[in-house]
């Protein structure tokens, strides 16, 4: 715990905190969201708790570090805190309390999953009471994030009720990326120029059945499953070979409503597979399929390569 504080309130050299992967806020051209970005540009002006509601890889991470940047603090230290991470005696230790307490914005990630003891001392971290390891000069701004419904969590008695009002003094719900499907080529934009500078490499120019997939697919996973499909384009540096994986999952029938809870590791695995397919059949055509010889330049051992062409049923195939 104590080094994921550490490691999430890194500054640069004029002391701002970078975004890492997956963080950068992209407002987009959907009504919607500019309704979001107004609200944030208000809310960036005071220091009122703010509630994040929507649902995972919606990107309420992104959102909170833009409010900080906004704001008055943007120069201080931008602090992101896992609830389900918070244990009851790092609370009690003050070299954690005093880190994220201290003047900046702190991000509480899925606040629903604080313990009971981590919600009573959030209260007093926010000022409604004065714990005795919480600093009493502490001015932190707060916060939370969740893809829970709050409500239905206080009537089960799951969160204080108290803490649920102290926490929501702004509640902006960010819609998700089925509801703003013409913020998709924007998006898909912005993560295949960031994922050419990351790997130094140009992004392959999309074509019109791509993308027209990508504006037609649910994307359960929301901003997130978008990106890491940016990702993978970049990284195979093929569209066809990338999509080759990537449609099988795109493609898959909508059964939830919003379209399922397909994780794109699936995807991933399913582009790497048709990826490392195409190169070894590649290596295979430009060695006539001299096996031997093939394993060698795949830099693989002989043994692996059976394997391989035995998954990808050519192990009849190819001369030792």
């Amino acid at each position: 715990m104590e080094s994921d504080i550490r490691q999430s309130a890194k500054r640069g050299s004029a002391g701002v905190v970078r975004p890492t992967a997956g963080e950068s806020f992209v407002e987009g051209i959907s009504p919607s969201m500019h309704s979001v970005g107004a609200v944030m540009r208000e809310v960036a002006q005071s220091d009122v708790p703010v509630l994040l509601l929507a649902e995972r890889g919606a990107g309420k991470k992104a959102t909170a570090r833009r409010v900080h940047e906004l704001s008055r603090r943007g120069n201080q230290a931008f602090r992101v805190v896992a609830c389900a991470t918070l244990k009851s005696e790092e609370l009690g230790n003050p070299a954690v309390t005093n880190s994220l307490t201290h003047a900046g914005t702190v991000y509480l990630s899925e606040v629903a999953e604080l313990s009971a003891e981590g919600q009573s001392w959030l209260l007093r971290a926010m000022g409604n009471g004065n714990g005795k390891n919480v600093p009493s000069g502490a001015h932190a701004r707060f916060i939370c994030g969740s893809a829970r419904d709050l409500e239905a969590e206080v009537k089960a008695g799951a969160l204080r009720e108290d803490l649920y009002y102290r926490i929501s003094a702004v509640c902006l719900r960010l819609p998700p990326l089925r509801q703003r499907r013409e913020d998709i080529p924007v998006l898909m934009e912005h993560f295949l120029k960031k994922y050419e500078r990351d790997f130094q490499r140009a992004a392959p120019v999309l074509s019109e059945e791509t993308q027209r997939l990508f504006e037609e697919y649910a994307w359960p996973g929301n901003v997130g499953e978008l990106e890491n499909a940016a990702k993978a384009i970049v990284a195979l540096g093929d569209e066809r070979v990338a999509m080759g994986g990537l449609r099988a999952v795109l493609l898959r029938p909508d059964v939830s409503g919003n379209g399922g809870r397909v994780s794109l590791k699936q995807a991933s695995r399913a582009a790497s597979r048709e990826a490392e397919k195409e190169i070894i059949l590649r290596v295979l055509t430009r060695t006539r399929w001299n096996r031997r010889r093939a394993a060698e330049q795949l830099q693989i051992s002989y043994k692996a390569l059976l394997y391989k062409l035995k998954q990808m049923g050519c192990s009849e195939y190819g001369a030792s």
